[in-house]
C-alpha cells in the first residue's frame, strides 16, 4: 500500500504464550484498522512447536496483508533469563518470517511505545489500550488479552514516527526540518 497516500503496517507484540498482531493503514491522520487478534499458545508444550506457529501466523499476515514494514516491539530485560531467551527467540522467529517477504523491519522499545501513545514511557497495558481506544475511536475489536492492543500500539507507534512537520513535507529528522526552514528557527 505505501504510496504518498498511505502506509500498511503489521504490529507485533511477541510472546510464547500469546503472540498479539494488528494491521493498521494509515492515510494523513487516519488509522484505519484492518485486522488485529492473538496467537494463542499456551495449551502446546514444544517451545519448538510454538515457534513454528509464529513463523507461519505471521508469515500468512505478511503474505495476506502486505505490509510495507513490520513493526514489532522489542524484548524487555529481566531478571529470569528462561523467559528472556524464548521471547528473543518469538521475536526473531516473526522478524524472519517479515524478512522472507522483505518486508521493513522496525523494532521499538516497550517505553518507546508507551510514550508514543500515552506519554509516559511506564503506562499499564489497560492505560496504552484505552489511550488507543480514545485516539482511534473505531475499529478496536474486543480482546480478552490486552497483546492484541500492544501490537496495535507498535504499529500506531511507527504510524506517528512517520509524520510530518508543519507544511506537509516528510523530514527525515529535526536537522533536515530546521536546514530546509531556517526563516522558522528562533535564533
Amino acid at each position: 500500500m505505501s504510496d504518498s497516500k498511505g502506509q500498511r503496517i503489521l504490529g507485533i507484540d511477541p510472546g510464547t504464550n500469546i503472540l498479539g498482531y494488528a494491521v493498521i493503514d494509515v492515510k494523513g491522520d487516519d488509522i484505519n484498522i484492518i485486522t488485529m487478534g492473538e496467537l494463542r499458545l499456551q495449551r502446546l508444550n514444544s517451545h519448538f512447536e510454538k515457534l513454528g506457529r509464529i513463523y507461519t501466523r505471521v508469515s500468512h499476515l505478511v503474505v495476506t496483508y502486505k505490509p510495507d514494514t513490520l513493526s514489532i516491539e522489542a524484548p524487555f530485560f529481566g531478571k529470569n533469563v528462561q523467559s528472556m531467551l524464548k521471547l528473543g527467540r518469538a521475536q526473531g522467529v516473526a522478524i524472519a518470517a517479515g524478512m522472507k517477504e522483505s518486508v521493513e523491519i522496525i523494532e521499538y522499545s516497550p517505553k518507546k511505545i508507551k510514550k508514543a501513545i500515552t506519554g509516559n514511557g511506564n503506562a499499564t497495558k489497560e492505560q496504552v489500550a484505552a489511550m488507543l481506544q480514545q485516539t482511534i475511536k473505531k475499529g478496536i475489536l474486543d480482546s480478552k488479552y490486552l497483546d492484541s492492543t500492544d501490537a496495535l500500539a507498535a504499529a500506531v507507534c511507527h504510524s506517528y514516527q512517520k509524520t510530518t512537520l508543519g507544511d506537509g513535507k516528510k523530514y527525515k529528522d529535526w536537522s533536515a526540518y530546521i536546514k530546509a526552514n531556517d526563516d522558522k528557527v528562533y535564533k
